[in-house]
């Protein structure tokens, strides 16, 4: 089977998520995202707004940032730990934690041997003590008067939240709080240690329904994996036609893998008309070569980059119109000023810059400046 990139596109949209306007307004509606797309990436860069806040409040317009706290630290229907990187995952996909917890332990049991009374001091203080956060290791006392300070124990409640002895309970300030995973994990949880064909079938599937599709270089993207058994998995889920491979027009060298039932929606493939200005952490794009391929559009995020290397700007975010990426925004929300500062945009094409979309980016730049908590846009003749 052959599908095109217009139809490739359409998929990737609507699992994302992206397709049409979300109406959900509650808790239950915002979980319903998470499972759906899989994780929210965190990030600590916040000059126009945090990575999960913006990526949830771009596919549901009514998202209050308290909800999320509300899913974590309450209702633990989500869980923070990694994903491809540091992310919110939802707490039915807990036990597919283990296989990386695992792999971590292999690969630091040096360093935590080495460190072990460091490592033993923090866990200590927690049992007896309760939830801790960094800041609470810090070594106050005249020089000499302590063998340890704030660095080796930030190390050590690392490392023992990512071998899973450690969770975190909640953020205060953004700064995680540290609990021992039995007191934050809730009792009904599917703790039961998945094979590592289960895990890969886990990886396959998660990576087919947020996305559409998936090929297997996209599959293990920056993610633990066996290669050996991923392939046996793929292929065996090929046999029991849980999954379907196809090529894209255009791509014929790559593999791709769906579902039976996404790749019928193709039929009633509609072009969507939404805009949506994306985060440089969104899901639809972390995969920049993904994106290149798909979707034609060559991003890269340039806040890692000094000045002088910058091509578009310290924190430049992809607006998507349609199933076309049609410019590239740069702005700052000035909190204190209450002025969202429009730097610069960057039209791919300046002939799509019709009236209609014009309107349809000034709109969505408004929107988004509230969510940012401005209340004033300085568009800076930009747009």
């Amino acid at each position: 089977m052959i599908i095109n990139k217009n139809e490739a596109r359409y998929l990737a949209l609507q699992n994302q998520k992206l397709l049409n306007v979300f109406s959900g307004k509650t808790k239950k509606d915002l979980l319903k995202i998470i499972e759906a797309i899989g994780y929210v990436q965190i990030d600590t860069i916040s000059i126009v707004e945090r990575a999960h806040h913006h990526i949830l409040w771009t596919r549901m317009p009514a998202y209050k940032r308290t909800m999320l706290d509300e899913l974590l630290e309450k209702d633990k229907k989500i869980f923070e730990y990694w994903s491809h990187a540091a992310a919110f995952l939802p707490i039915k996909d807990f036990r597919f934690s283990f296989y990386r917890q695992e792999k971590y332990r292999k690969n630091y049991e040096v360093w935590a041997n080495k460190n072990r009374k460091i490592v033993n001091l923090v866990l200590d203080r927690i049992k007896a003590e309760g939830p801790l956060q960094s800041k609470d290791f810090e070594h106050t006392g005249k020089k000499g008067n302590g063998w340890w300070d704030w660095k080796p124990a930030k190390y050590a409640l690392q490392h023992l939240f990512h071998e899973g002895t450690l969770m975190i309970a909640s953020r205060k300030g953004f700064q995680k709080v540290y609990d021992l995973t039995e007191n934050v994990l809730p009792k009904e949880t599917d703790t039961t240690v998945p094979t590592e064909e289960e895990f890969h079938e886990h990886m396959v599937l998660s990576a087919i329904n947020s996305f559409g599709f998936a090929a297997e270089k996209e599959i293990k993207y920056q993610r633990a994996n066996d290669s050996k058994i991923l392939k046996s998995v793929i292929n065996k889920l090929k046999e029991e036609n849980k999954i379907a491979e196809f090529k894209i027009k255009g791509i014929e060298s790559e593999n791709y893998y769906s579902t039976e039932k996404n790749l019928k929606r193709i039929k009633k493939a509609e072009e969507p008309s939404l805009l949506h200005i994306l985060s440089p952490f969104d899901n639809l794009i972390i995969q920049r070569k993904r994106t290149k391929k798909i979707f034609d559009f060559d991003y890269t995020v340039e806040f890692y980059l000094p000045s002088s290397k910058r091509t578009y700007g310290y924190y430049c975010m992809p607006v998507l119109y349609g199933s076309k990426f049609i410019g590239r925004l740069d702005a700052k929300a000035n909190r204190q000023t209450g002025i969202f500062e429009i730097i610069n945009y960057f039209p791919e094409d300046k002939k799509l810059m019709t009236l209609k979309i014009k309107e349809a980016l000034k709109e969505k730049i408004t929107e988004l400046s509230l969510f940012t908590g401005c209340e004033e846009v300085n568009w800076n003749g930009k747009i």
